[in-house]
């Protein structure tokens, strides 16, 4: 959760100097290669089983391509870090409600309504902020964050089985066939203007973002059970908005305070009334 937070605002740095496309695609490819070589030194191969393919590509899909792509690009449209981390306060109930429906759980009728009043917080705040209905950023955030919640909760299934380190591992060396080419096409046909802050941010959200802050997210998830773990996200937006506050120097409105507070209380009685 800590190592997460950082991610909106290491994005935004890093989009300061590079193609949004680039820091979104570039990340993965650059990773994969640690990824590749820790799986070379602890023995295990290269490649997962065949027959959990389907679900190292949901992985991919979500958290490889979708969350930094979507996200990204919000981010480039005009969405603040925290505007974003508000919207993206949801992704512990909707990792919840994701694994409800792969998990078989049944959470009672409590649960439903937190989540349809997060949902209603979260739209409140954003046609508040866009005079009357979402922006393009906001619905690029909503895409971001379901493939996020998929990446999650398919990636918590295969930690049962699989060390959390593993499982990220797999997913970035099975993308790195698009990944790597792309990027090196990107970072061609892309203008540059790298600087210390730039640079910095890549590189967080690259090693940290895409790669560390997986390995205990992984296997917290394992071992807690997917949705009692994403409680562990309630607190990621308020630390987003102050990362945002002391890196970024944006402004925090007292309706963005709220916003977060409000996601904040809804996804905390979703988790507590999960089963």
């Amino acid at each position: 959760m800590l190592a997460f937070s950082g991610t909106f605002p290491g994005t935004e740095l890093a989009m300061r100097g590079f193609d949004p496309y680039l820091v979104a695609i570039g990340r993965a490819a650059v990773v994969a290669l640690v990824a590749g070589i820790c799986l070379v030194a602890a023995g295990a191969p290269l490649l997962p089983p065949r027959a959990h393919l389907r679900s190292y590509a949901v992985v991919g899909l979500g958290v490889v391509f979708g969350f930094p792509l979507f996200s990204g690009l919000a981010l480039d449209a005009g969405a603040s870090v925290s505007h974003a981390a508000v919207v993206i306060g949801l992704l512990p109930a909707a990792t919840a409600v994701c694994a409800v429906l792969r998990a078989g759980e049944r959470p009672r009728p409590l649960f439903w309504v937190a989540c349809a009043a997060g949902a209603v917080s979260v739209t409140v705040f954003t046609l508040s902020r866009g005079g009357g209905r979402p922006s393009l950023a906001d619905l690029l955030l909503l895409a971001a964050l379901l493939c996020a919640a998929a990446g999650y909760t398919e990636g918590g299934r295969l930690a049962r089985h699989t060390p959390g380190w593993r499982v990220i591992s797999y997913a970035l060396v099975l993308a790195a066939p698009v990944t790597v080419p792309v990027t090196v096409v990107l970072a061609v046909v892309t203008p540059s203007h790298p600087t210390a802050g730039s640079v910095a941010g890549f590189a967080y959200v690259a090693l940290v973002s895409m790669f560390l802050g997986f390995i205990p997210w992984y296997a917290g998830l394992a071992a807690g059970g997917i949705a009692r773990a994403g409680q562990t996200q309630l607190v990621q937006p308020l630390l987003s908005l102050l990362w945002a506050w002391l890196l970024l120097g944006e402004r925090l409105e007292a309706a963005t305070i709220a916003g977060a507070l409000a996601v904040l209380l809804c996804v905390a009685t979703t988790q507590r009334t999960r089963a």
